[in-house]
């Protein structure tokens, strides 16, 4: 599991915008880009061709789902 300290300091490598934790991913708050990191193994694979892009509704639900309405 992620630290709260851990996702206070990571940031998404692309747009460098803040990250909430959905299960287990990362998942940017940046609209454009809207990129999900996978966690395994307890780790965060922040690698952006290893990321995934969601669709604009998928991701406006995870933000609803965390209070980021934005």
């Amino acid at each position: 599991m992620i630290s709260k300290e851990l996702l206070d300091i990571l940031c998404c490598p692309e747009t460098k915008a803040d990250l909430v934790l959905d299960g287990n991913t990362l998942v940017s708050v940046d609209k454009n880009t809207r990129r999900r990191y996978r966690i395994q193994d307890d780790i965060p694979i922040m690698l952006i061709e290893e990321s995934e892009q969601l669709s604009l509704d998928e991701w406006n639900s995870i933000m609803k789902k965390h209070g980021k309405d934005i």
